[in-house]
């Protein structure tokens, strides 16, 4: 059991925190950037089950045929009525990993969990499952596809920079090799929860389209300016009624 009694403690004050066994090294260190990055990433996870939940509240099958639909999904797959369960998972494998980090490699503790195979397998049965309910890609997406997915294209963005930090720590120490599998793996999975989570709410995805250049895009802004004005001219040129 943890028991945190106080909040501040002034020991960091001066810039140095102390790594699990009380060695000291400075807070810009590698080792804890990499750890903070995992902090971060953790944080956003969180936002995206906080909008699940919302989402969840509102979204009670109210129909026959949505009522079927819900019933009728796979309970191994993370649908909108799992999803919290797995970003509960990721969020609490997340604190391991950011606990395996800030301790050194010379040090250890009795019941210490460290990241391994089992836990990347895990990963990659979710990442297999959601992608039986996707159609193939034809294009790059852009992140967006509604509040939840959205924010599980956020963490993706946070957890390539989590797989980087970590990278340049290894140069420096050494560290298991599967917390970089793991972290790799975790950037896959929410890119297809992502995806899987927007199709199953029917929020549309932000496809990348290839070569269009901001002339084009001024172009487009235009021609809708002008049929805008078109029909208010149009509109005040209509008699009104009774005149």
């Amino acid at each position: 059991m943890v028991r945190i009694t106080k909040v501040y403690t002034r020991t960091g004050d001066k810039g140095s925190t102390r790594l699990v066994g009380g060695k000291k090294i400075p807070k810009d260190a590698a080792r804890i950037e990499a750890y903070g990055t995992l902090d971060e990433l953790n944080s956003v996870v969180g936002l995206a089950r906080v909008f699940n939940d919302d989402l969840k509240r509102q979204r009670v099958p109210h129909r026959q045929k949505e009522a079927e639909h819900v019933a009728s999904l796979k309970p191994e797959l993370p649908a909108a009525e799992h999803l919290d369960d797995i970003l509960r998972q990721l969020q609490n494998e997340l604190f391991d990993l950011g606990s395996e980090l800030a301790t050194p490699a010379d040090f250890s503790y009795e019941g210490m969990f460290r990241v391994g195979e089992s836990e990347v397998k895990g990963l990659e049965r979710i990442i297999d499952s959601c992608q039986k309910d996707l159609e193939p890609l034809n294009s790059f997406i852009l992140p967006g596809g509604g509040k939840v997915g959205g924010f599980l294209h956020q963490a993706r963005t946070v957890c390539r920079r989590a797989e980087r930090d970590i990278l340049r720590l290894s140069r420096e120490e050494e560290l298991s090799p599967w917390l970089l599998t793991y972290v790799n793996r975790l950037s896959d999975l929410l890119f297809v929860l992502s995806r899987w989570v927007s199709q199953k709410l029917g929020e549309p995805e932000y496809l990348w389209e290839r070569g269009l250049r901001s002339s084009e895009r001024k172009a487009a802004r235009s021609g809708r300016a002008k049929s805008t004005r078109g029909a208010k001219k149009t509109a005040k040129k209509r008699p009104r009624k009774g005149t």
